[in-house]
């Protein structure tokens, strides 16, 4: 279930066609779940473009919204604002697995690389799940990594999967979740869509369509729910011309949709946004002419603004709506919102 069949609706702008970050032409997504007594982690593969994105790379950005976080990759992707590689978002201490996978992933493509160019960049994202997870079995393997990449489809399997099986969201179960919207300019209609991975919050402060459930859910629990020390990652996908400046701004909103859901964002939280447009490709050589490269009128950019504050809010109460209960390493467990809401009667009023 997702928080629209329970009559909350996100936001005003129009959704996309499957409410997803794969309504952006040419985006796909894979998952694998490792579900396992004590091992309850995954990989997710965010890939932007089905041709070769290290040939044609991406405008691309990304922003530290708070740094307690071990993201690889975003400091050329800053300084450069192109992204070359798959998005693969896993466990804190597989990052080097992961990033092994991809880099391996890319060198089997473009025998250039390393010879007659220079090297690739691959980006890694993660959350810690060690919680749920035994993390220092480091369970996730380079062909699990593979997996993910090369079964990514536009069916975006939400909840516990993937980068998100082992992952703790206000005291709950929470996990990936993903959303989309649709911005219309003079110009075009433009999509703008979000996955996340949900690691953070306290449930206290869980805020659902405004209402504050979290409230509630604690006093029922008792002083079960744990401190904000978790982390969440975003991933921004559209197809809006923008410059990597231009898309860094609209980064920055990502944010307001967090806070909408009751996040503080708090010390000990990695918040982390990376995000890429489609519109436009930079070939990886020089093609003997200058680069064209379109983008909106700055006055334009508030639309892209609303857009991603609403998919960011309604991709995490995703990713809380459709998570399963888990029971992981020594026994720890995490129930589901959708659980608590029915065990206990609570309803959302649309």
């Amino acid at each position: 279930m997702r928080i629209r069949d329970f009559g909350i609706n996100i936001g005003n702008l129009e959704l996309g066609t499957k409410n997803s970050i794969t309504d952006v032409h040419g985006v796909t997504v894979g998952h694998v779940t490792l579900n396992e007594g004590p091992i309850q982690t995954g990989v997710t593969a965010i890939l932007p473009h089905q041709g070769s994105i290290f040939e044609e790379k991406l405008i691309a950005s990304s922003h530290v919204i708070n740094g307690f976080g071990k993201t690889m990759g975003s400091i050329q992707l800053e300084e450069l604002g192109t992204l070359e590689t798959p998005i693969v978002l896993t466990n804190t201490l597989s990052i080097g697995t992961a990033a092994d996978s991809v880099i391996n992933f890319i060198l089997r493509d473009h025998p250039q690389i390393g010879r007659t160019t220079g090297t690739v960049n691959p980006v890694i994202g993660e959350c810690n799940d060690m919680i749920l997870n035994d993390i220092r079995a480091q369970a996730v393997k380079k062909e699990h990594v593979l997996q993910a990449l090369t079964e990514a489809t536009t069916h975006v399997k939400e909840g516990s999967v993937g980068a998100g099986r082992g992952m703790v969201c206000y005291s709950l179960k929470g996990g990936v979740g993903t959303s989309s919207r649709i911005i219309r300019l003079p110009h075009g209609s433009y999509t703008i869509g979000v996955l996340v991975v949900t690691n953070f919050g306290q449930l206290s402060d869980l805020k659902i369509g405004g209402q504050p459930v979290g409230i509630q859910l604690a006093e029922i629990q008792k002083g079960e729910e744990g401190t904000d020390k978790g982390s969440v990652m975003i991933i921004l996908a559209c197809d809006l011309p923008v410059t990597d400046r231009q898309l860094n701004r609209i980064l920055k909103r990502c944010s307001a949709g967090l806070a909408r859901t009751g996040s503080i964002i708090s010390n000990g939280s990695g918040d982390i946004a990376l995000g890429f447009s489609t519109f436009t490709k930079i070939p990886h050589n020089p093609i003997g002419r200058p680069l064209s490269i379109a983008s909106i009128h700055e006055e334009e950019i508030d639309h892209a603004f609303r857009a991603a504050g609403e998919a960011v809010e309604e991709a995490v109460l995703n990713s809380l709506t459709a998570a399963e209960p888990v029971t992981g390493r020594d026994g720890n467990y995490r129930a589901s919102l959708r659980e608590l809401m029915q065990s206990y009667g609570i309803t959302l009023k649309g």
